[in-house]
């Protein structure tokens, strides 16, 4: 059994991410009273240590024959208090080999996707329905989701983002819970309910980066990045200026 998670080395971490993200965040601006900074840092070390306690459950897990096979479990990473989270369908070799999302190709189109945005991968939260990869990469099967979709949507709950992107049909269908087709959910805003008494969160899907890969066309990335400007817009962002086009 891996060992227990070190809160003060969480906490301390945290503190200096806290300080290199300060510009990102709408929830720390500069100028902030002392004590309200404290509270904030208090509520901030919470979040990272709630997340750090998903992920260790999730390098337990073996709800499903996915456990056994997996190299590495892939939990998910980034800004505990991300304004926008990044959610694929599930790891695939290279995330399965280094226990990281979005590692390989498609991973590496993301990264452009996200810098285009005019952020950073550090500032955002990127997670998978699934935690662990499927045998050649096929489609999540319905028992998978199930047992592993609490995972995510805890994650969720902890880090409220305002905007969740969801890439590709098995993350939109699955959060929206729809049979709809990416391409007839694409290019609008929907709403992502993550429990009772919860405001809903704003989701736009989109088209998964390694499909792009597959099936690139100046049309196919003309639409992501309209989606993508949506989003831009949506958090009061400025498009950059040489993506305006």
């Amino acid at each position: 059994m891996e060992k227990d998670v070190d809160i003060d080395k969480v906490v301390r971490q945290h503190l200096e991410m806290e300080q290199f993200f300060s510009g990102f965040s709408l929830k720390g601006k500069a100028g902030t009273p002392e004590p309200q900074q404290q509270e904030n840092n208090m509520a901030n070390a919470e979040k990272v240590a709630e997340l750090e306690k998903i992920a260790e459950e999730v390098h337990q897990c073996r709800k499903c024959p996915l456990g056994s096979l997996r190299t590495n479990a892939v939990p998910g990473e980034g800004n505990p208090n991300a304004r926008v989270m990044f959610v694929g369908e599930g790891p695939g070799a290279d995330e399965d080999a280094q226990g990281r999302p979005f590692v390989g190709r498609a991973g590496q189109l993301l990264d452009k996707v996200i810098s285009a945005m005019g952020l950073k991968r550090s500032e955002v939260f990127i997670g998978n329905i699934l935690k662990c990869r499927p045998p050649g990469n096929r489609d999540p099967r319905a028992d998978e989701i199930i047992n592993c979709l609490p995972y995510l949507q805890r994650q969720i709950e902890i880090i409220e983002p305002e905007i969740i992107v969801a890439l590709g049909a098995h993350a939109a269908k699955t959060l929206l819970n729809t049979t709809k087709p990416i391409g007839e959910l694409r290019g609008q805003f929907h709403e992502y309910y993550s429990g009772i008494g919860r405001p809903p969160i704003k989701l736009m899907p989109t088209y998964h980066t390694a499909y792009l890969l597959r099936n690139y066309s100046p049309e196919n990335r003309r639409r992501v990045w309209e989606d993508m400007k949506k989003v831009i817009t949506e958090l009061g962002l400025p498009i950059p200026e040489h993506q305006k086009g």
